[in-house]
This record gives C-alpha cells, structure tokens and sequence, in this order.
C-alpha cells in the first residue's frame, strides 16, 4: 500500500507544480484587449523602483522602441506616471531621464529605451 502512495503524491506535486507554473505564466501577461497602445503600436512597458531603500525613484523600461521612438516615449511616460499611480497616488514626475529629454541623452539601445524619475509627493 505505501508503494502506491509515494508515486501518488509525487503525480500530485507534479501537478501542483505545473499549474503554479501557468499561473505565473498568465500573471506575466496582459490580455490584447487591455493593452495601451502608442502610435498604433504595443509597447511593453516595466517600472521598477531604481533602490528599494528609496521606491519613489524608479526606472521605465520599454522594449520595441525599435518601431518608433515617439511612441516609446509616451509609453515610457504612461509606465512612469502608472508606477507612480499605483505606489503614491499621483501622477506628478520629476523626470531625471525623461520622455522630453533629448535624443542624444536618451537611453537607448538594443531596441531598449529606458528612463527614470522620481514620484513627487505633496
């Protein structure tokens, strides 16, 4: 009877395994109907604070800013006021890197664009 078990509950972890794995998966995804997009084209954007010891600095990542780079711009803009959005409640930014900021000081490579900024607070 103890035989049975042990490839029982390894089956269950299996299982228990795979579908924590989707579920992070689909976590990771937004759904085409929700996307925002830029020019007529997606943008994937990822804010993220710059120090965790200080999270009102943050940066903005946008891949495919190889399709143009106005609309990478504004996405950058919108990742940055949603990341402020979301942790402070405003949408107010002090740009260090910003989507004004002029071409030739842009963070830009490998399709790439980065910036940075920090959430104002009142």
């Amino acid at each position: 009877m103890a035989d049975r078990l042990i490839p029982l509950a390894r089956a269950r972890r299996a299982v228990s395994f795979l579908l924590l794995a989707g579920a992070l998966a689909a976590a990771g995804c937004t759904k085409k109907e929700e996307r925002m997009y830029f020019d007529g084209k997606y943008y994937p954007i990822k804010a993220r604070a710059s120090d965790k010891a200080d999270r009102k600095t943050f940066t903005v990542s946008v891949r495919r800013a190889d399709q143009g780079l106005a609309g990478a711009r504004e996405a950058g803009r919108y990742g940055g006021k949603q990341y402020c959005l979301k942790n402070y409640g405003t949408s107010e930014i002090r740009w260090i890197v910003g989507p004004d900021t002029p071409q030739s000081a842009l963070g830009y490579s490998g399709g790439r664009l980065a910036l940075s900024g920090t959430c104002v607070l009142w």
